[in-house]
């Protein structure tokens, strides 16, 4: 194995210094102490606290062989638009009711080119489904 050559190793950490500034040749290590170690230790224990906390969120389970997650069977589910109030039917409404509170008819012609006043609140009155 090659002896290293110092001036290569100093000359090579200069000029990555007057390149990238001096922040880049420090050791890592420098900046670190207990305080920050301790720190640092209570955080990750938070984050693994967390983690496990949304791991058991996911838990499968076979439905009819599908396989879903333990979350949304706990969501309870709308049956009918709080709008027009037709019965949701398909899983395009499914999406249309969780974000627009709507079916996927009322979002057609209430929501779509209008959805600042929707956000803001404006709702449609006496409004029956014509299919």
């Amino acid at each position: 194995m090659k002896e290293k050559d110092l001036n290569y190793i100093a000359a090579l950490e200069k000029a990555i210094k007057k390149k990238y500034g001096a922040e880049a040749i420090q050791n890592p290590a420098s900046g670190w102490d207990k305080e920050k170690e301790k720190l640092y230790l209570e955080q990750l224990k938070e984050l693994v606290a967390k983690q496990r906390i949304n791991e058991s969120t996911f838990d499968v389970e076979n439905v009819d062989g599908i396989l879903i997650t333990r979350k949304l069977l706990n969501r309870e589910r709308k049956l009918n638009c709080s709008v027009c109030s037709g019965r949701i039917k398909t899983s395009l409404d499914d999406v249309y009711i969780l974000k627009y509170d709507c079916c996927q008819y009322c979002y057609v012609e209430y929501v779509l080119n209008h959805e600042d006043r929707w956000l803001e609140g404006w709702r449609p009155k006496n409004v029956k489904k014509s299919t």
